[in-house]
């Protein structure tokens, strides 16, 4: 098990420290960025505004990367939609297995999405693995989505089976070493995602996940933390906050505190009202760090009308969500239990598959604030 990393204050500096996750490959870790080089990050970086984005031919990572499924026309056209948006990033899921199935052809296909991106002005935060929704990925030809549920076929990677036996995570680390490898000194890649809400209560998978699911994935999310940083990337480290935002480290989830204290730059999810998040970003404010907001949006409690909010606090910004597509994060989370009424508003999601608002004041305070903070740099 990983010794416990230590926390000074408010300035969690990770030592350098060696570690054998594996027979003949030691990992040396490098230190954690210094406050100065991630505030240098940000300056030459500018006000990141996205969403998180999966094309709406997918329902989730593995169709979105498989090669049977895989539809750059589609991601080309809707990362169009975006930056016609004002938006300069976006945060895309990966997943192991797709890498495990066809490695080559999966950084391929990454590279041609990293190139659409630039070509609309937008730069990409890979997130490399997820602990939320179902925990059995499999490869192959994905199910079809359950009509009017929120994200009925996401997968989680890596999987249970995985997730459960220590043993088996060194089998990950090729995985990363590949990825981040190949775009470590990519400048369309604009930061690392480690992993999605690592422990997530996932609700609706709760009769099914692993016991202990939180200690564990903590264990494992410190040792993907020593493999990416062992590649050492230009780019910033990092892995989002999201339960229990306003906790100190002391009172936080295993998993918060790993993030906490390994991450170059302090990022998070909020789907609070504006009252909830201006005490989050105060409160994270105090480690130092430049934050980004990797999670946000959910009408009518978290409204577009938040961008307002990250913009004047200079806090990056990813909405969930872009096109209404086979994802169905439209409707609720509440939709795993019972159906969105046919007058609830979307939940997530910005525009309709021919790429019409949703609601076009929404679209107005994009273009308006993105515009602002542009002539502000």
């Amino acid at each position: 098990m990983p010794n416990p990393i230590t926390l000074a204050a408010n300035q969690a500096l990770v030592t350098l420290r060696t570690r054998d996750p594996r027979p003949g490959s030691p990992v040396i870790s490098r230190s954690r960025w210094s406050e100065e080089r991630a505030a240098a990050w940000a300056e030459s970086t500018g006000w990141l505004v996205g969403c998180n984005f999966t094309p709406s031919t997918a329902s989730n990572q593995l169709e979105m990367w498989q090669r049977e499924t895989f539809d750059l026309t589609t991601i080309d056209r809707e990362l169009g939609w975006a930056a016609d948006l004002g938006m300069n990033s976006a945060r895309i899921f990966l997943h192991d297995l797709a890498w495990q199935r066809d490695g080559d052809g999966f950084l391929d296909r990454v590279d041609q999405v990293l190139g659409v991106a630039a070509s609309h002005g937008i730069s990409v935060m890979p997130v490399l693995f997820d602990g939320i929704w179902s925990p059995f990925p499999r490869i192959g030809p994905q199910p079809e989505p359950r009509p009017g549920v929120h994200n009925s076929t996401w997968v989680q990677s890596p999987g249970a089976e995985i997730l459960r036996d220590p043993a088996r995570w060194p089998a990950l680390r090729p995985y990363v070493d590949s990825v981040i490898g190949r775009f470590g000194s990519d400048p369309r890649v604009v930061a690392w995602d480690l992993f999605n809400e690592p422990d997530s209560p996932n609700l609706a998978y709760f009769r099914r996940e692993i016991g202990h699911k939180s200690p564990l994935v903590a264990r494992l999310l410190d040792q993907v933390f020593d493999w990416a940083a062992a590649i050492d990337p230009d780019q910033p480290l990092t892995a989002g906050v999201y339960l229990r935002t306003n906790r100190h480290p002391e009172r936080a989830t295993q998993v918060s505190r790993v993030s906490l204290e390994r991450s170059d730059i302090v990022t998070f999810h909020s789907y609070q009202s504006r009252a909830g998040l201006e005490s989050t970003i105060r409160h994270l404010r105090s480690f130092g760090r430049p934050l980004v907001c990797t999670e946000w949006l959910a009408r009518p409690r978290s409204p577009v009308a938040l961008l307002d909010v990250f913009a004047a606090n200079d806090v990056g910004a990813y909405c969930w969500g872009l096109v209404d597509g086979r994802s169905q994060t439209k409707y609720s989370w509440a939709s795993w239990i019972r159906r969105d009424s046919a007058t609830s508003p979307w939940f997530h999601e910005l525009l309709h598959p021919d790429g019409v608002p949703f609601d076009t004041t929404e679209a107005t305070t994009f273009r308006r604030v993105t515009a602002r903070m542009r002539g502000s740099n």
